[in-house]
C-alpha cells in the first residue's frame, strides 16, 4: 500500500506552500497542484489520489489572506515558467480568466463524457468538480409550510416583516456570482431593478452567507438566501431549518461548480493529467460530498442529498462565460445600490 506524502504547509508571504520531507518521495513521480478548495476538504481527496496512483502530491493551498485571486495571480506571474501542473478551483470565474490569459492547457479527461454539457469547457480547458447551489433557507419554527418561499423574488414579500428576510451583500463571493447570473438570465435592466427592490424593501443585507445561515437557524430571521454547504451545516446540527431550491418552476436554481484544469507547460504533465482524471471522477466527487464541500453531484449515478427533498434539479440555464461577462457590470451597478 502506498504511503501518503502530502506534506506540511509552510507560509511564504501570503501563500501556503506544502512541502514533503519523506525520503521515499524522490523515488516517486510527483504532481504540483494549486488549489483554492479549503484544505479540510481537498486534502483527503489528494491523499486518496496518492494512495490509488503512487504519485506524490505537492499541494499549494490558498490562505484566508489571499483567497482564490492570490493563487490565480501567482499562476499568471509564473506563466513563462510554470511551477504548477494542476489548478483546482472552488469556483469558476478565476478559471475562465486564466483560460483567457493562456495559462491553461486543453485536456479532455475521460470522465468529461459523464458530465453534463454545461459542466465542461467546450474547448477542453477545464472541467467541473462537484457543485454548490444557491438555496432559500427557512426557519421551520417561524414559517408555516404553506408560506414557504418558492423563488428568489419571494424575498421581497412584505409578509416576512422588516429585517426578517436576509441576503448576503451581493458584491462578493457566491452572492456576487448569483447577481451576475441573474444579469445574464433576466437581462441587466430587470436584474438591476430586482436588486433595487431588495434595497427598498424590508430585506436585510448582511455580511455573508454564513451570517444568513446563523441568523435563520437561531430564529433571528425567517428566511434568507445562502449556499448548500452552509445550509447543510445548519441541518446537520439539528437547527429548525429547511433548504428550498429556488425557482424550480421558473428559471431554475443556480449551481456553482468547482473547476479543475491542466496548467500549460507544467513540469509534470503526465502526472497532472492523472490528477485531473481523478478529480473529475465519481470517487473524488463522493469524497467532496461526504466532507460537505459540495452537495450537487455532476455524475448521473451520484444521488442528490435527501435533505434537499428532490431527486433532480432544474438548473439555471446560463453559460459560465455569460456569468463572468456580467460580473463587473453587476458589481458596478450594485455598489451604487448598496454602498451609497
Amino acid at each position: 500500500m502506498s504511503r501518503s506524502c502530502i506534506g506540511t504547509v509552510v507560509v511564504f508571504g501570503a501563500v501556503a506552500v506544502a512541502t514533503c520531507g519523506c525520503r521515499h518521495a524522490a523515488e516517486r513521480p510527483m504532481v504540483v497542484v494549486y488549489t483554492s478548495v479549503d484544505q479540510v476538504h481537498s486534502e483527503p481527496v489528494l491523499k486518496a489520489f496518492e494512495a490509488a496512483s503512487g504519485i506524490t502530491v505537492l499541494p499549494i493551498y490558498d490562505v484566508e489572506a489571499t483567497k482564490t485571486t492570490g493563487l490565480a495571480n501567482r499562476l499568471l506571474a509564473e506563466k513563462s515558467k510554470p511551477r504548477a501542473d494542476v489548478w483546482w478551483n472552488g469556483e469558476f470565474a478565476q478559471t475562465l480568466a486564466l483560460k483567457r490569459h493562456g495559462v491553461l492547457a486543453a485536456y479532455r479527461p475521460p470522465t468529461m463524457a459523464d458530465l453534463p454539457p454545461e459542466s465542461a469547457d467546450p474547448e477542453g480547458f477545464w472541467a467541473a468538480v462537484g457543485g454548490r447551489a444557491r438555496v432559500l433557507l427557512v426557519n421551520t419554527d417561524l414559517v408555516a409550510k404553506a408560506d414557504y418561499p418558492r423563488g428568489i423574488r419571494d424575498l421581497l414579500d412584505p409578509k416576512w416583516g422588516k429585517g426578517q428576510a436576509l441576503l448576503a451583500q451581493p458584491l462578493f463571493g457566491t452572492t456576487a456570482t448569483e447577481a451576475a447570473a441573474l444579469y445574464a438570465s433576466m437581462g441587466p435592466d430587470a436584474a438591476l431593478e430586482f436588486y433595487r427592490a431588495v434595497a427598498r424593501s424590508g430585506v436585510r443585507v448582511v455580511d455573508g452567507n454564513s451570517v444568513v445561515r446563523d441568523l435563520v437557524a437561531a430564529g433571528q430571521a425567517k428566511v434568507g438566501m445562502t449556499d448548500t454547504d452552509d445550509a447543510q451545516g445548519a441541518i446537520e446540527r439539528g437547527a429548525p431549518v429547511k433548504a428550498i431550491l429556488p425557482d424550480q418552476n421558473d428559471r431554475g436554481t443556480l449551481v456553482i461548480p468547482g473547476t479543475v484544469a491542466l496548467v500549460a507547460g507544467g513540469p509534470h504533465p503526465d502526472q497532472g493529467k492523472a490528477l485531473v482524471d481523478f478529480l473529475t471522477g465519481p470517487e473524488a466527487e463522493g469524497l467532496l460530498m461526504k466532507s460537505g464541500f459540495c452537495q450537487i453531484p455532476l455524475h448521473a449515478n451520484s444521488p442528490v442529498p435527501q435533505w434537499l427533498g428532490v431527486s433532480r434539479i432544474r438548473r439555471m440555464q446560463v453559460s459560465f462565460d455569460d456569468v463572468c461577462g456580467n460580473l463587473e457590470r453587476a458589481r458596478r451597478d450594485l455598489r451604487e445600490v448598496f454602498l451609497r
